[in-house]
C-alpha cells in the first residue's frame, strides 16, 4: 500500500470509532428513558416494588407471648360471657316453666260449662248484708272454710291468710278479696263472725247462712265438713273440715288450692303470679 493510502486509512479509523461510541451512548440513553422507575409509576404499581417484610410475631415482649399461651385460646372475658349467657338462659327457662305450670293448673281446673270447684251461692256477711258469687267477680278471691270455735287449726290458718293478704296487697292492692265461710252456721251468725274475724284482719269477709246454704256451698267447692249428731243445747263440739285456701279468678272459676305446705310468702307469690297472667280487667276494692 502506498503512503497516501495508508494515511487516509489511518485518519478514517478515529472517526469511525467516534461514531460507534456515540451510537452506543445514544442506545443506552434510549433504554434508560424507556425503563420504568418508581417515581414515574402510579402509586398502586409503585408499591409492588417495595420490599416485603413478614412479621412472625405480634407480641412486643416475651411476657406478652407467655401470657397469651398461659390463657389458652379463650380469655377470661369470653368465659364470663359464656357463664352469664348460660345463667340468663337458665333463669328464663325456669320462669317459663313456672308460667306454663300455672297455666296448666288454671286450665285443668276449668270444667266444661261449669267449674269443677266453685259455683253460685247466696249468703250473709258479718254486717248482715247479702253476698252472692256475683259480688266476688271482677277480683280474685281467697276462700277458706272453718268455724269460730276451732281451737287451733283455724286460728293458725287465718293468721297465715292475713299474712298472705298483706303480702299481695303490697304488690296488687285491692285486687284480692279474703273470704271466710263458716262450716258451723248453728253457732256462727253475723255477730260472732264479726267479733272473731276482727282479731285477724279488718278486711276479712265472713259469710254464714242456713245449714242447707252452707252445705250447698261446701259441696260446690268440694269441701268436706262433718258435725256430730245428737248434740245437746249448749254442748261444745268440733267440726271436721278440709284445710285449704281456694283461689278463685275474677270470673269465679277455681284457679288453685293452697295448702298447709305453702308458706305465706310462697302462697302470696303464687297468687301474684296468677294475677300477672290474667288478661282481662280487674276491679279493686
Amino acid at each position: 500500500m502506498s503512503q497516501p493510502a495508508m494515511r487516509v486509512t489511518m485518519n478514517a479509523l478515529p472517526r469511525a470509532a467516534t461514531r460507534q461510541c456515540l451510537r452506543s451512548m445514544s442506545t443506552a440513553s434510549n433504554m434508560a428513558a424507556k425503563r420504568p422507575t418508581t417515581s414515574c409509576l402510579p402509586k398502586s404499581q409503585a408499591q409492588t416494588y417495595q420490599p416485603f417484610v413478614q412479621r412472625r410475631f405480634k407480641f412486643k415482649t416475651v411476657e406478652e407471648a407467655k401470657s397469651r399461651y398461659r390463657s389458652g385460646p379463650f380469655s377470661w372475658k369470653a368465659g364470663m360471657l359464656f357463664l352469664l349467657t348460660g345463667a340468663g338462659l337458665l333463669f328464663y327457662f325456669e320462669k317459663e316453666k313456672e308460667r306454663m305450670q300455672r297455666k296448666r293448673i288454671a286450665e285443668s281446673t276449668k270444667g266444661v260449662g261449669r267449674p269443677k270447684v266453685g259455683g253460685p251461692f247466696t249468703l250473709i256477711d258479718q254486717n248482715g248484708n247479702t253476698v252472692t258469687d256475683e259480688d266476688l267477680k271482677g277480683r280474685y278471691s281467697l276462700v277458706y272454710f272453718g268455724f269460730t270455735h276451732c281451737p287451733d287449726i283455724c286460728p293458725e290458718e287465718l293468721d297465715k291468710m292475713a299474712r298472705m293478704f298483706d303480702l299481695v296487697e303490697e304488690k296488687r292492692p285491692g285486687v284480692l278479696a279474703p273470704v271466710f265461710v263458716t262450716c258451723d252456721p248453728a253457732r256462727d251468725g253475723p255477730k260472732e263472725l264479726k267479733e272473731y274475724l276482727a282479731e285477724f284482719h279488718p278486711k276479712f269477709i265472713g259469710l254464714t247462712g242456713t245449714y242447707d246454704q252452707i252445705k250447698a256451698m261446701c259441696k260446690a267447692y268440694r269441701v268436706y265438713f262433718s258435725t256430730p249428731t245428737e248434740v245437746k243445747p249448749g254442748q261444745d263440739y268440733l267440726v271436721d273440715h278440709s284445710i285449704y285456701f281456694y283461689l278463685m279468678d275474677p270470673e269465679g272459676d277455681f284457679v288453685e288450692a293452697l295448702g298447709r305446705q305453702h308458706s305465706p310468702d310462697e302462697a302470696a307469690k303464687i297468687i301474684v303470679d296468677h294475677m300477672k297472667e290474667w288478661k282481662g280487667p280487674l276491679k279493686t276494692a
